[in-house]
């Protein structure tokens, strides 16, 4: 009989790819997503294997799931600044009663606990690289809060639950992703300069461009995610490509691969925008045989074409 994983938030970007990850490894997989900020079409070519359940199902409110469960993965979340500060209350409330909702579950049914942190609970760094052991500065009443202190208020959640409940956990903290299947209108850089570049639009540029950001392919970061997910060891754990970038050369980098006859254009930055971002993997390289394998130019490149048939 096979295994069975619950993916909440698994219609969304990173969500899509984790259930095809399963399935590929004979998984049965149930897919849970409200289609907030997911889509029916990351999971349409899924939808007919008998292995594969789709509920739409917001899971701030109960988590129901017959049968046996064996994992439960929480990625149910706004990720994107657009998405969070447009859905600012659904963002808190999925972070703290989702995150219960789902813990519930796995408390339940007796099964393994994912929980997919992010690498904002460091808020705008003030080390660089960022080791997990880094408390972070975040900005608690910013309006990226409604996102920062969701997810570090479900790692404490999540803790909580393996303390006194003993539910057996793992808590990943997730760099800057991009691949097939992020949303046109995501909001986030690569997606923003890609559409901008395939339109011959000028490439915006918050502040001077010197912020930086490490950019990871989300068939590595699936992969560490799973080697997380079977290993010994509950979290935090960083995964991210720790190549630092300037937003500028990036820019320049994505309308030179593209073909693009793009320009640059600034805007002011926005309120507690990070101005570094780069994860120290350290952990992720000796506990799991885990790094980056996809280049920028090879992961670029399959995103470019997706982003391509889908403008």
């Amino acid at each position: 009989m096979n295994e069975r994983a619950v993916i909440a938030g698994g219609a969304g970007f990173i969500g899509s790819h984790l259930c095809e990850y399963f399935l590929e490894r004979s998984y049965d997989v149930v897919c849970v997503d409200n289609l907030i900020t997911g889509a029916v079409d990351n999971i349409a070519h899924l939808s007919g294997r008998k292995e594969f359940v789709f509920m739409e199902h917001d899971i701030t409110g109960p988590l129901r799931v017959p049968g046996r469960v064996n994992y439960v993965l929480n990625f149910a979340s706004p990720a994107s600044p657009v998405d969070y500060l447009e859905h600012p209350l659904e963002t808190l409330k999925v972070g703290s009663f989702g995150t219960y909702q789902s813990l519930e579950l796995a408390k339940e049914k007796g099964a393994r606990y994912f929980l997919a942190s992010t690498s904002e609970v460091y808020g705008d760094p003030l080390v660089s690289p960022q080791p997990e052991t880094y408390w972070g500065n975040v900005n608690s009443v910013g309006p990226r809060s409604v996102y920062d202190e969701a997810k570090r208020f479900a790692e404490a959640m999540t803790m909580g639950y393996h303390r006194f409940h003993k539910v057996d956990v793992r808590i990943v903290r997730i760099f800057n992703t991009y691949g097939p299947r992020m949303r046109l209108n995501d909001g986030r850089v690569v997606p923003n300069f890609i559409l901008q570049a395939l339109h011959d639009q000028p490439l915006t540029v918050y502040g001077d461009g010197s912020q930086t950001r490490s950019f990871c392919y989300v068939s590595d970061l699936v992969e560490g995610i799973y080697r997380l997910l079977m290993s010994d060891h509950r979290g935090p754990v960083n995964l991210g490509n720790p190549e630092e970038r300037k937003i500028i050369d990036f820019a320049r980098y994505v309308i030179g691969l593209s073909g693009s006859r793009s320009t640059i254009a600034y805007s002011p930055l926005p309120q507690d925008d990070p101005k570094q971002r780069k994860p120290d993997i350290t952990l992720a390289k000796g506990l799991l045989g885990w790094e980056p394998k996809v280049s920028l130019d090879q992961g670029l490149k399959e995103t470019i074409a997706y982003f391509a048939k889908k403008k």
